[in-house]
């Protein structure tokens, strides 16, 4: 008797489990409830395919973290298939990581970026880290670009299909349900996984990731009025040891100590439970979309019998929602800026480059917000587009960055500094708002430091001070210190070892234009030096032994107006694959301490033009052509342009040229092309092949031998990898012209 008691209980208990599927008087309510899980919440998309396939109208829709993402794309009128082709188009690893293209940075915020292997916070002379990895700030712009649709909606019961998303208030430890405001903010505080983006801001409570409370909330769900839950589940179960590789796996294996045991009673509460295939893909395999929305479909199918009786049910046809049209351009017409307190009106409106009222695309508007964030002054950006006829509002909140201080850390090698650790200081706010002071002090063979102060207004004028020493020696042919200063009856003596200091201080003004170009006006003074120990004596024909006395060639002050004007979009610095450059600089010299007695005023002129471009696959081509030359009879040579060695950052009038040494071939004028190829055979590694040609001498423009075949020509075989601390590169170059070759090596980034 008590083994058939059990059997009829169980027998009840199962009636009663269908008896929901059991065609009602009234249509039932369906709603959806989708978990967090990272890379693996793609599975959603496919899982959703299903349902739609098998007739169901979704009435209310609950996320958390990624299934918050997709539930709100979902929930405003995406379908599955349109979800699928956003989700795959997307490039995750870029938007997660928040990599903003090189051209959202300044001119002046590109040069202070690519010197540093390593940047920490320091306040108050304490180092600290940062609080997390990304800002978020590209997942957000996207956001509000698939989301502007629906962006006049506050209310999320109001979307096409009701909505809300789980967040954590990280202050006070618990549950957030949102189902109002500004949709794009929501779902992004909803994500804010800890450690890897940063806490959102909403409705003054600092938000985090809504996984750490409520990964899956299913009895929120059922509050809404939904007669059947459906639920996609992507969380994984707790790891055994080996499982444990990362700083990642181990945070989400203490946030599951809650999840799992809490997922017993909510599963229950789970008439369909769609459980994907996920278990061994990681939370940030995004690149593995593919497999896992086919995951998630196959999940679904096994329960589609249920499915379909869930639809007939509903005793409704479910109808497509009409296809979205995403908007290309917008006009907005006003302009609110909120929490911006160490930064100016203009700074801000400077760096969006958008003057109002004007009607500009996504893209654009999302360039702004790059630009933006890629000056690290804003931990969080985040803005609304609301109406506003005839067009729209922008309104845009600002979280500073309570970080003012910096400790930068750098090393480098070469074969013409040598070795150099560089240790820097950045302090912003110094003295004003927008200003930014920066000191570089490389320690090592060579002395060197560098001071700047930045005034920064964006695409209005904006004012710099620079100061620096550059120091560093080099043995050179007698013959081209000899032509460059008169120097003559030395015997038995071919090389000597030159120092050359150079001690620079700038004040210059800048302003950009058509976004890409900056246009430079400055004053300089430079204290030259160029000095050997090498001992010389013209009336003893025997080699004589190096000397403590320094012997100057030169030792003056120079003081000049000078102007500039840059164009850069190349993709990278170091190796750029597509892109163009431009630099024209032109110094007149106006006055000299003139050491030598031959000053007189004179100026120089120099430009460089660059183009880089993918051939095929990961084969790129970049081609640049240069020039220069010297106006006016001035006899002074210390700054006439020198050729030879390898390097991006050589002072002066020194221009690189493979195939033979630094300071080779001197000239106050010169032509120059060079031809780089490169494939990237790995990513971040390089195998390159290049060739440049020049024309150097005194008056080559004069004298029209500048458009003579080259009397040099130079060839260079090298590697080359991005690495963590910078560009690691090993050269070997030669030139027919003196059957000989050099190896050049350098680590890190050049300063």
């Amino acid at each position: 008797m008590q083994k058939l008691a059990l059997t009829l209980t169980f027998i009840l208990c199962i009636a009663a489990s269908r008896a929901q599927f059991i065609e009602p008087d009234q249509p039932i309510k369906v709603g959806l409830v989708l978990s967090g899980g990272g890379a693996k919440g793609m599975a959603h998309i496919g899982a959703l395919k299903v349902i739609e396939e098998a007739g169901i109208t979704i009435d209310y829709i609950g996320g958390t973290s990624m299934g918050a993402i997709v539930g709100s794309l979902y929930a405003s009128g995406y379908s599955a298939n349109e979800l699928d082709s956003i989700f795959r188009q997307a490039n995750f690893s870029e938007l997660i990581q928040d990599n903003l293209p090189r051209g959202a940075k300044t001119f002046y915020e590109k040069e202070d970026s690519e010197r540093y292997a390593l940047t920490l916070p320091f306040n108050r002379f304490k180092i600290s880290f940062p609080k997390a990895i990304s800002g978020g700030q590209r997942i957000y712009n996207e956001l509000a670009r698939l989301l502007y649709h629906v962006k006049d909606i506050n209310d999320f019961n109001k979307l096409p299909i009701p909505f809300f998303c789980i967040a954590t208030n990280i202050e006070t430890g618990q549950e957030v349900l949102l189902n109002k405001g500004y949709l794009p903010e929501a779902v992004m505080a909803s994500g804010t996984f800890p450690s890897l983006f940063e806490p959102a801001e909403v409705d003054d409570q600092i938000l985090i990731d809504g996984g750490v409370l409520n990964n899956y909330p299913v009895e929120e769900v059922k509050q809404l009025g939904a007669d059947i839950i459906i639920g996609v589940d992507v969380q994984h179960d707790l790891k055994d040891r080996e499982s444990l590789n990362s700083a990642t796996d181990i945070i989400l294996q203490i946030n599951n100590f809650r999840t799992v045991e809490d997922m017993k009673a909510k599963v229950s509460e789970t008439d369909i439970y769609i459980r994907p295939d996920v278990e061994n893909i990681s939370v940030i395999d995004f690149d593995l979309a593919e497999t896992i929305i086919e995951n998630g479909r196959l999940a679904a199918l096994d329960n589609l019998e249920n499915l379909k009786e869930v639809a007939a049910q509903q005793k409704s046809i479910r109808k497509d929602a009409p296809k979205i049209v995403p908007q290309d351009s917008i006009f907005i017409n006003k302009l609110t800026i909120d929490g911006n307190i160490n930064y100016s009106r203009a700074y801000v409106k400077g760096k969006l480059r958008i003057d109002l009222p004007a009607r500009i695309t996504f893209k654009k508007l999302q360039q702004g917000m790059s630009n933006l964030a890629a000056t690290n002054n804003f931990t969080t950006i985040r803005y609304e587009l609301v109406s506003n006829e005839p067009g729209e509002e922008l309104i845009l909140k600002l979280r500073e960055n309570p970080n003012k201080a910096y400790l930068r850390l750098g090393v480098h090698y070469d074969d013409l500094y040598k070795t150099a650790a560089l240790i820097n200081i950045t302090k912003k706010n110094l003295f004003m708002k927008d200003d930014v002071a920066s000191i570089d002090f490389a320690l090592g063979d060579n002395i060197r430091y560098n001071f700047q102060y930045y005034l920064d207004k964006g695409s209005y004028w904006s004012f710099g001070v620079n100061s620096r020493l550059n120091d560093f020696k080099q043995d050179v042919d007698l013959d081209v210190i000899g032509s460059n200063f008169n120097i003559s009856n030395i015997s038995n003596i071919n090389v000597i070892n030159l120092e050359v200091s150079d001690f620079t201080n700038q004040l210059y003004v800048q302003t950009v234009f058509k976004e890409e170009f900056a246009f430079i006006l400055g004053a300089e003074h430079k204290l030259l030096k160029y000095s050997t120990k090498t001992f010389i004596d013209d009336t003893d024909p025997s080699p004589q032994p190096p000397s403590n006395e320094r012997v100057f060639f030169e030792k003056s002050d120079y003081f000049s107006t000078y102007g500039q004007l840059i164009l850069d979009t190349y993709n990278k610095r170091y190796f750029p694959s597509r892109g163009l450059y431009f630099k024209g600089d032109f110094h007149l010299y106006l006055f000299s301490s003139d050491f030598n007695d031959n000053f007189k005023e004179f100026s120089i002129a120099q430009a460089k033009f660059g183009a880089a471009f993918p051939i095929i696959g990961k084969l790129s081509m970049n081609l640049s052509t240069e020039g220069g030359f010297k106006l006016g009879s001035s006899d002074v040579k210390a700054l006439d342009f020198v050729l030879g060695g390898y390097g991006n950052d050589l002072i002066n009038n020194f221009i690189p040229f493979v195939g033979y040494d630094f300071l080779s071939l001197p000239g106050n004028s010169y032509v120059k092309s060079t031809a780089r190829l490169d494939f990237e055979f790995v990513k971040k590694h390089h195998f390159m092949l290049t060739a440049n040609i020049a024309n150097v001498e005194d008056d080559l423009f004069r004298t029209g031998e500048w458009f003579t075949l080259p009397n040099y020509t130079g060839y260079a075989v090298s590697y080359g990898w991005e690495s963590f601390i910078g560009p690691v590169q090993i050269m070997y170059s030669w030139t027919p012209e003196i059957n000989d070759g050099n190896f050049f090596f350098s680590i890190g980034y050049w300063f």
